[in-house]
């Protein structure tokens, strides 16, 4: 019972993630429409683009996991391999979207008075409870074993 209630914890966590995540991604494209250097929007630099498209796509793929798991959830049997799946693919993109977002803003995001230094300190948290990164992969693991033996 205690495992299923951590099954549903993770999957919690992975929302959370998410949103710190867009979160991050939403203050990145603000910023990077406002600020201009060389006359021109920095939104318009190919390696901003680069950048931002990186960004959305790993928070989109682990939208898609949290999804799975969640539903996951609501079936009679444990969703372990799920939650861990997307606790581990949805903190790791809050992440590196939240860095992202301080490389985007430069200086200004290390700034406390920035949502984006927040976000990212918000973000490496659920990195950490409910198992960490590295615990959620040896749960995988140790599940996909199981499912191939």
């Amino acid at each position: 019972m205690a495992m299923g209630q951590l099954d549903n914890a993770r999957v919690g966590i992975a929302a959370q993630a998410l949103g710190i995540g867009q979160a991050a991604l939403e203050v990145a494209i603000d910023y990077a429409s406002q600020r201009k250097a060389f006359g021109q929007p920095i939104i318009q630099f190919q390696a901003v683009k680069l950048r931002l498209a990186e960004m959305a796509m790993k928070l989109e793929a682990a939208r898609l996991l949290v999804w799975r798991a969640a539903v996951s959830c609501d079936e009679p049997r444990r969703s372990t391999k799920e939650s861990s799946m997307a606790k581990l693919a949805a903190s790791e993109a809050a992440t590196f979207v939240s860095h992202g977002a301080i490389q985007i803003l430069g200086g200004m995001g290390y700034v406390t008075d920035m949502p984006a230094e927040r976000h990212y300190r918000d973000a490496r948290i659920t990195e950490i409870y409910a198992g960490v990164t590295d615990v959620q992969k040896l749960v995988i693991g140790d599940l996909l074993i199981k499912e191939y033996e």
